[in-house]
């Protein structure tokens, strides 16, 4: 996964709506949301990578699924781990407490605080991920 080009389509997916969400849980502007939007994505990438050489079987069925249904809205979030989304959503959700700590230690933010931001984030990750796993079946 290329990181740099995952973190700008989900900035561009969040918009200014979103990213003024995230800066008000961290109390920061628009420039330290999308600080920490980038951080958070590139954590789920490396988390990602991870977890595909643990367990390959589950990332490649995640985004088989991803490519065969893409997802038509926003999926939702009942807190860590409450993850709609199908496959790739209960990969995500996995994931999350790990980057939200990591995050947490890069940033000095409350992981806590950091899992508020993961919230709003997961859904819009889940979205670029669809639409790029269906992009890539149409070359």
């Amino acid at each position: 996964m290329n990181e740099e080009p995952l973190q700008q389509d989900v900035l561009d997916a969040l918009d200014d709506a979103g990213l003024q969400e995230i800066a008000g849980l961290l109390g920061t502007d628009a420039a330290g949301a999308r600080e920490i939007v980038g951080t958070t994505v590139s954590e789920f990438s490396g988390g990602l990578q991870d977890r595909a050489v643990s367990d390959p079987g589950e990332v490649q069925q995640a985004f088989a699924e991803a490519q065969e249904a893409p997802l038509t809205g926003v999926a939702t979030l009942g807190g860590m781990g409450g993850l709609g989304g199908g496959l790739m959503g209960g990969l995500l959700a996995r994931i999350s407490r790990p980057v939200a700590n990591a995050v947490a230690r890069k940033t000095g933010l409350p992981p806590a605080t950091v899992a508020r931001v993961i919230d709003v984030v997961i859904p819009v990750l889940l979205s670029v991920l669809s639409k790029r796993a269906t992009r890539g079946t149409r070359k």
